[in-house]
């Protein structure tokens, strides 16, 4: 039995060796970083931010009146997800800082603005007097 263990580990071992090689061969180094603690609460509270965004303007009388200012719904959502984390909490501390039931007005010319400076930059196409 010893014998017939000897004279099969080397050849086992050499079996998982050839075999394992391809497999290594394939394999890619992990290049990815680390990721902070900041970073990851930075992330988070740009999706709370976007999410409250879009809480607001998911609202029926919101929509009517982007609708009345001729934006529509689709480009909305779009410019939202094009906004920058900082963009975000900006206007997320807009939206809170209105008050609770006020007028959705406030909301709308928050909006308007955001949408004007992104079609200014040239990020969008939504009001032809800014070209």
């Amino acid at each position: 039995m010893k014998r017939l263990t000897r004279l099969l580990s080397p050849l086992l071992i050499a079996a998982l060796v050839v075999g394992g090689l391809p497999a290594m061969a394939g394999a890619q180094p992990a290049t990815t970083d680390l990721v902070s603690t900041g970073e990851a609460l930075g992330a988070q509270a740009g999706h709370d931010d976007r999410a409250k965004i879009r809480e607001i303007l998911a609202r029926e009388d919101v929509q009517r009146q982007l609708l009345l200012q001729g934006v529509a719904p689709a480009e909305v959502e779009e410019r939202v997800a094009a906004l920058s984390d900082a963009e975000a909490r900006q206007m997320a501390e807009r939206l809170d800082q209105l008050p609770a039931g006020a007028s959705v007005v406030g909301a709308l010319f928050a909006v308007f603005v955001i949408l004007l400076v992104t079609d200014i930059l040239g990020l969008t196409d939504v009001y032809p007097f800014t070209r």
